[in-house]
């Protein structure tokens, strides 16, 4: 008997607009038959959070099969795989925030208090009924309404709003028994935990130079098989994973500063100009000269490239 095909995993980047505290999905585009293309789990650089306004389905939290159904959320940390599947059309809206950018607002100049806060967000996946969860899920629709209308003030209201989200959650996280059927914690045997370690510790050490052997002993593998093993359920190599993360971070320094693209490099762990115009150019299409003068054109040019790593949705 042969051996088990490992499940490809496709990792998807968004970028949250300039001035904005999330990317909000919404309208009559995401009215779909989910999981009707392509039924891969993907997961995202950024917390995202759902809201179902009709219909019915499936939404894979790694290896969890969850039935939801008119408004009930989801609420997914980065870097959780995950999928929606219907077999009719659905009514699915979506913000997205940085759970990171969130919790230095909360909690400035006090690193300790901001990694409880994150640990605790990112604690466990959710699907929850709005029924049950009234506060949260009115907290939710209102960012959304929000993101649709803009009117006055509603980036500052957004912003507000998603600091409610986050102490919300927060709240259900740490007063929620752990096996509540309206929680889904993360299973160790889930198809992405045997890298898991790897993902986290180039989310916060992408600056440093990091081989692909230290991303292996995290991980307690050796080398060779770490490799295998990154491609086998990411379907790219770890090093090109690893200049993918390094461009985004560019890319959300570059829009908050007018630093040189020296130092743009050297802070999101390029070694050279040179390294980082090449990696660029290889994700984006383009040069991050011409991305930051006019980023709105290259906004949606995240390349294939072969490597089950999109842009979006």
């Amino acid at each position: 008997m042969g051996r088990k095909k490992k499940q490809t995993i496709e990792f998807r980047f968004y970028e949250i607009p300039q001035g904005q505290s999330c990317l909000a999905l919404l309208g009559e585009k995401w009215i779909r038959v989910y999981g009707e293309e392509d039924n891969v789990l993907h997961f995202h650089n950024l917390f995202e959070v759902g809201y179902c306004r009709y219909g019915d389905g499936k939404l894979i939290l790694d290896e969890k099969d969850c039935h939801y159904e008119t408004d009930m959320f989801s609420a997914i940390p980065p870097n959780y795989p995950h999928t929606t599947t219907s077999e009719e059309e659905n009514f699915w809206e979506y913000f997205f925030f940085d759970p990171e950018a969130v919790v230095s607002e909360i909690y400035p100049d006090n690193v300790p208090k901001q990694r409880e806060a994150i640990t605790m967000i990112n604690k466990r996946a959710d699907l929850m009924n709005a029924a049950e969860h009234q506060e949260i899920a009115e907290t939710i629709k209102r960012i959304m309404e929000e993101m649709r209308d803009k009117d006055s003030y509603y980036k500052e209201t957004t912003q507000n709003l998603i600091k409610t989200f986050v102490f919300l959650l927060m709240r259900i996280h740490k007063s929620m028994d752990a096996e509540q059927s309206s929680l889904i914690e993360q299973d160790t045997s889930g198809v992405l935990v045997s890298i898991k370690p790897a993902i986290e510790y180039i989310e916060q050490n992408y600056a440093d130079d990091i081989r692909a052997l230290d991303l292996a002993n995290v991980c307690n593998m050796s080398e060779t098989h770490f490799r295998r093993s990154f491609v086998e359920i990411i379907n790219m190599p770890p090093m090109d994973y690893l200049n993918l993360v390094r461009v985004q971070k560019a890319c959300d320094t570059m829009k908050k500063t007018e630093h040189s693209m020296e130092i743009v490099a050297v802070e999101c762990g390029f070694g050279n100009v040179s390294t980082f115009n090449r990696n660029f150019k290889k994700f984006l299409g383009t040069s991050p000269y011409q991305w930051k003068k006019n980023r709105d054109n290259y906004a949606n040019k995240l390349l294939d490239y072969n490597i089950h790593a999109l842009k979006g949705w």
